[in-house]
């Protein structure tokens, strides 16, 4: 009998892409599984595209919330066990938890498989699971190395956990045409590079100049600069774009699974901690990575990317600089520093 299969990650973006190697891995563990996804809306287009999944469940947050804040707490439970109800009809035979938290452990258990593996179980959800995977001793470099845990916890082939994002045909057609219309030129050869500035905290930010000049400097080696981002990282953008008349800026303009296709095609991708980062090693684009108050990996596995890092007493100093704004582990990382890697990265892309 085949293995129904339920993998809960909810959020957010880059956590979604780096666990997006379970399903390889499930899929040589189990071949004839069935693998199901439930996530959060704004991560459905990540997976949607994968023929190995098959089917992504939306959670249905927003709406859990607005009855939840109307006081309408009748329909809200009714809302629940219909939920409930639709995710238990698919008898899941496993549910991993992928997350960890109180949230993601209580809709996995909603679905009622047997087995349940929590993976870092905290908040309370440990007590909802069958089985918990917990962290290794020692720091572990490896990209995704809590995933590939829970992978070799499952039995998964040694290799078998391999980053897993697919390309939807109809985004691959938006996001060419978008990119034609600005004036980029997409193809077997194309030469645009990517900038992935924008993230959720300051901490993680490169500096805005330095971006405009990185992107002269890859203009100046041949390579059209192009920005990406969400809607709410406009203002910026418009900022860096300004200082670098050679920039294009398409900030806004891709939704994520175009995004993910726009990335596919580029010839390079700079970015810092962000999901758009873990995208171009996902899709084995040539890649440059700036960390610095946070450091989730070192060792992607690939020698497509690059992960500039520069250890001080202070960091990784994830939510809490003691810096006062200065920034010093990210202000190490020059332009020519950086392009330095880069013609480094692209060298070893047509090697």
């Amino acid at each position: 009998m085949s293995q129904r299969i339920l993998i809960v990650r909810l959020s957010a973006i880059g956590d979604v892409v780096m666990a997006s190697g379970l399903i390889p891995a499930l899929r040589s563990r189990w071949p004839d599984a069935q693998i199901s996804w439930l996530t959060e809306p704004t991560t459905v287009p990540l997976l949607r595209h994968n023929p190995q999944l098959h089917e992504v469940i939306p959670w249905p947050r927003a709406t859990w919330q607005q009855l939840w804040k109307e006081r309408r707490y009748g329909e809200l439970w009714r809302t629940v066990r219909r939920f409930r109800a639709e995710l238990r009809a698919r008898q899941f035979d496993l549910m991993l938890d992928a997350q960890g938290l109180l949230k993601s452990g209580l809709l996995g258990w909603l679905a009622g498989a047997p087995r349940r593996v929590g993976l870092l179980s905290r908040e309370g959800s440990q007590w909802l699971m069958t089985e918990r995977v917990g962290p290794r001793e020692g720091d572990d470099p490896r990209m995704s190395h809590e995933y590939r845990d829970l992978a070799d916890y499952l039995g998964a082939p040694p290799g078998s956990f391999q980053l897993d994002l697919a390309v939807g045909s109809g985004p691959r057609d938006v996001a060419r045409a978008t990119l034609a219309a600005a004036g980029v030129a997409v193809g077997p050869a194309s030469r645009f590079a990517v900038l992935a500035p924008f993230t959720t905290r300051p901490q993680k930010h490169w500096f805005e100049d330095r971006w405009a000049a990185l992107a002269g400097a890859l203009h100046a080696d041949g390579l059209v600069p192009v920005l990406m981002g969400g809607p709410s990282d406009r203002e910026a953008a418009v900022r860096i774009a300004a200082a670098c008349p050679t920039l294009v800026n398409l900030v806004g303009q891709l939704k994520l699974d175009e995004t993910v296709a726009a990335i596919a095609d580029s010839a390079l991708l700079v970015g810092v901690d962000t999901g758009l980062t873990h995208m171009g090693t996902a899709l084995d684009v040539p890649t440059v990575g700036l960390f610095g108050s946070t450091r989730p990996y070192l060792d992607t596995g690939s020698p497509r990317t690059a992960i500039l890092y520069e250890p001080m007493d202070c960091s990784p100093c994830r939510r809490h600089p003691t810096c006062g704004g200065a920034f010093h582990c990210m202000r190490h990382w020059t332009v020519e520093l950086v392009m330095a890697q880069v013609r480094r990265q692209l060298q070893g892309a047509t090697a």
